[in-house]
């Protein structure tokens, strides 16, 4: 049994404080590093971890193959020389995994063909058996098995229930190796650091344990320790899956898509994760991001008592957003959790940039007041902000049918190479999404959309980009625990009240742009688009109400306004000229007959109606504005000032007032002066 005592100066492994730059980056550092390390330990320990030279790195447990090379970040090309001198070790995982795994299906095949399977109680264990299975392989696949937990339309209801355990309950490590882990890296005996600390873990999960704890300021905390030897099991199987990647790319014609890149892109988040460091920084700027957000909690970071391998953080107390029943016992509605979430995922996605790409249910906490909890802040990644407005312009196209626009919109998010033929993917666009436009954007089937375009991905030239793996995880993942609360639920109708606020609101000139297309058709302004867009904006849960008028305002007197502005300025024309000419015919019968000018003789006064209310463009909008929640009178008045302050608004005073004289002249010429029947057939323009 490993004492807890500090086992900083037996161990072999290399701490942060100790590793010298060159070290941490160096190919040649790190595989002498290497060699060394294999000179120096002993034998591997068959979990994959290796041996070092005394007190509780003895046992062979607290250091890893992997971290006694100084390999602290992912590279392919050091991992590579790394194995390249340690065939063994390849091969020994290789059996370890292929080996088991084929026995298992060969199991599984066997009971359907003897329909074995129809049994349920049966059923339950091939279930249980599988996800025992994906547990002991490692944490490669138990991030494989958690994502798989959270697809109900894909998984067997039985698998899943057991692929749930996944997320939180795994099997953890002996205690003890976890308090010397704590001594060693935070340099101090546990006692030291922490009032109290439970010896036994409360939860697991794929690269380590927590326990609970109190530090001496008598703050309740969540303590994670990594597992050791998992530096190891991580890259060996990253190093078998990239290169399983390399051949497929090589001999597997039909593969378009950069499998490698994909790996390196996995393989860079998961080496991020494994430092809690990194974590920590994570998680306080997530928490900097969504401070504004009363409805979304992150845990506070401890950082006295954290390091590379341990993790010190604020206890919450919550339950997972699909313990449905537990959710409700709370008093807390799960529906409207899932759609903070939503909200949330989209605002890191397409706000931020900085998104959590493994949301699965053990991330997700409901707590008591209605805050939706997030943990766990390992895997994080990045979107550049021309993919973020690149996305919101590629949802504008596809609701306005614009395929051609949006193959382009393909090509400018890394699909598609800029040298490709786009004429015959526009119709293959239109047909995958053509008809499940038909039913509306709120009741699309993402789920079967998404095969659909699988299918035109296969038959043209796509590859996917690196960091859109990520973001499809995230989604998917999302959509998975939603679906488990709500069977009918519909991701794009969840999001799109946020696609239309965020095009509602935000200044980006390319999503102005991409507003000027979702309201014009050509010359002709869409009201009813506008009504859609606001009416859409309006059911998010975080709409700002003063800046959508705002953005409204900007919009009507920016570059792209102009031709709304256009209209307005006619239909003021138009309304003011019917209200001149009523005026003049009602002036004009109250003369005696021989002083009428010869137009006004023989015509009747017509009543000029609402003339404010008549202007079309006003119209409609006041009824919009009208729609809308919490919208008052008092919100358009308070912006009488700006209104005149803005140039364009002069400009356009100073267009009506030209019209109006041009009209007049007409209205003079034409109607007053010129008596009716004396009027040309032809010829004459009307006014």
């Amino acid at each position: 049994m490993v004492s807890s005592s500090p086992a900083s100066e037996a161990s072999t492994s290399i701490k942060p404080n100790d590793t010298s730059t060159s070290e941490r980056t160096a190919l040649e550092s790190a595989a002498a590093a290497m060699q060394a390390a294999v000179h120096q330990t002993s034998p591997p320990h068959p979990s994959g971890s290796a041996g070092s030279a005394g007190g509780v790195a003895d046992s062979g447990e607290l250091t890893d193959f992997i971290e006694a090379s100084g390999l602290l970040a992912y590279d392919p090309a050091a991992i590579t020389r790394i194995y390249a001198g340690r065939p063994e070790r390849l091969l020994r995982r290789l059996w370890q995994t292929l080996v088991p795994i084929g026995l298992f299906l060969l199991g599984v095949g066997f009971d359907k063909l003897t329909r074995r399977l129809h049994n349920p109680k049966h059923a339950r264990a091939r279930s249980r058996e599988a996800a025992d299975l994906v547990a002991s392989l490692g944490p490669a696949f138990i991030k494989a098995g958690q994502a798989l937990s959270t697809r109900p339309d894909i998984v067997p209801p039985l698998l899943l229930e057991e692929l749930a355990q996944l997320q939180d309950q795994l099997p953890g490590f002996d205690p003890q190796l976890a308090m010397a882990c704590i001594e060693e890296d935070l340099g101090a005996p546990v006692g030291e650091i922490f009032a109290d600390l439970e010896r036994e873990p409360i939860s697991a999960a794929s690269l380590g344990q927590v326990h609970r704890g109190v530090l001496h300021s008598g703050e309740r905390v969540a303590v994670k320790v990594q597992r050791p030897g998992l530096r190891e099991q991580i890259t060996l199987d990253l190093y078998i899956v990239r290169n399983l990647a390399a051949w497929l790319n090589r001999n597997v014609r039909l593969i378009r898509s950069d499998l490698v890149a994909l790996i390196d892109e996995l393989g860079a988040r998961v080496f991020e994760e494994m430092d809690y460091l990194n974590e920590a920084d994570n998680a306080e700027r997530f928490a900097q991001l969504h401070a504004h957000n009363p409805r979304i909690a992150v845990p506070c970071i401890h950082r006295q008592a954290t390091s590379r391998r341990v993790l010190t953080m604020e206890w919450i107390d919550g339950v997972k957003l699909t313990s449905l029943e537990a959710v409700r016992e709370m008093g807390v509605d799960p529906d409207d959790l899932v759609q903070v979430g939503v909200n949330c995922s989209l605002q890191q996605l397409l706000e931020h940039g900085f998104f959590h790409a493994d949301p699965h249910p053990g991330n997700l906490l409901a707590l008591s007041d209605g805050r939706l909890a997030y943990l766990d802040f390992g895997m994080m990644s990045t979107v550049s902000r021309e993919a973020r407005t690149g996305l919101i312009q590629a949802v504008v196209h596809l609701v306005n049918r614009n395929f051609s626009k949006l193959s382009k919109d393909f090509v400018n998010l890394g699909f598609l190479a800029e040298d490709v033929n786009l004429a015959p993917i526009v119709p293959a666009f239109e047909s995958v999404f053509g008809q499940a436009l038909e039913m509306g954007v709120s009741r699309m089937d993402f789920k079967a959309v998404t095969d659909d375009l699988s299918g035109v991905m296969y038959r043209f030239p796509f590859q996917v980009p690196p960091y859109y793996a990520l973001i499809i995880r995230s989604l998917v993942t999302l959509e998975g625990i939603a679906l488990s609360v709500d069977s009918n639920f519909k991701i794009l109708g969840a999001a799109y009240p946020y696609f239309a606020r965020r095009l509602m609101e935000d200044p980006d000139p390319s999503l102005r742009q991409s507003l000027k297309e979702m309201l014009f058709d050509g010359e002709v302004f869409r009201w009813q688009r506008l009504d859609n867009l606001i009416a859409s904006a309006a059911q998010g849960s975080q709409l700002d109400l003063d800046s959508l008028l705002d953005q409204v305002l900007d919009f009507l007197f920016s570059a792209n306004g102009g031709l709304l502005r256009r209209q307005l300025v006619e239909s003021v024309i138009t309304r003011v000229d019917a209200l001149a000419w009523h005026t003049t015919l009602r002036l004009g019968k109250r003369l005696p007959e021989r002083l009428q000018p010869p137009g006004l003789r023989r015509r009747r006064a017509e009543g000029p109606g609402d003339v404010l209310l008549s202007l079309e463009p006003i119209r409609q909008l006041v009824a919009i504005l009208r729609s809308l929640p919490g919208f008052e009178p008092q919100l358009l008045v308070k912006r009488l000032p700006r209104l005149l302050g803005e140039r364009e608004l002069r400009r356009m005073g100073v267009d009506v007032a030209r019209g109006l004289a041009e009209r007049g002249v007409v209205r003079l010429l034409r109607d007053v002066l010129v008596d009716p029947s004396l009027r040309p057939a032809h010829g004459v323009v009307s006014a």
